[in-house]
């Protein structure tokens, strides 16, 4: 067993956000491996996210962000199970990053369970008819529309959108957000207003 130093733990929860016991058994796991126990604590988040999923989630904060010079705006709505959590630093920091991301980004939908039915079969449709699409073999061309939809879903759905310059989606900041507070978090809805632009 690897001799784990305190200085190490401390680099690993200042990258993780993670408990100092969950930090320690982690690096205990990797035999002191920072990478590989950053992985380990991402991947024991996620399971720790899926459990949390099925939680109610009421509380939470709308709030509001105007990018500089006033010509975007947001209000979202990110929810959480109790309004202790809802008051905390961590959690309002998240709503704040998370409407940032829906001013620079723009997108349509919180996810692609939220697509409408009949946006979702016009983008299919759309795709299928595309004339590069239709240069390829019958039997591919399914397999070309659903590469097509995921590389679409990351442009118009918040949760697949890269998170800033990150190589992490926003769903999975949210789902470490998730692991480390402990609650149930999710985007509600969210509006966004651009000067000039129709609704």
């Amino acid at each position: 067993m690897a001799d784990i130093s305190a200085s190490l733990v401390k680099t690993l929860r200042e990258q993780t956000g993670a408990g100092f016991m969950d930090c320690k058994k982690a690096l205990t796991e990797t035999a002191g491996d920072l990478e590989a126990a950053v992985v380990l604590l991402r991947e024991k988040g996620l399971a720790a996210a899926a459990r949390k999923a099925g939680r109610d989630a009421r509380e939470g904060l709308v709030s509001s962000y105007i990018h500089t010079g006033g010509r975007v705006g947001v209000l979202i709505e990110v929810n959480c199970e109790t309004d202790f959590v809802a008051r905390t630093d961590e959690f309002q920091k998240l709503v704040r990053d998370l409407a940032v991301q829906v001013a620079g980004l723009a997108p349509l939908y919180v996810d692609q369970e939220r697509i409408p039915a009949e946006d979702l079969e016009a983008k299919k449709a759309e795709l299928l008819a595309d004339e590069s699409t239709q240069q390829k073999p019958e039997g591919i061309r399914p397999q070309i529309v659903d590469g097509q939809l995921r590389k679409w879903y990351s442009q118009v759905c918040l949760y697949d959108q890269p998170f800033r310059d990150e190589e992490r989606t926003v769903g999975e900041l949210i789902n470490e957000k998730i692991a480390t507070i402990g609650e149930n978090i999710r985007v509600g809805r969210f509006t966004r207003y651009a000067l000039g632009e129709a609704s």
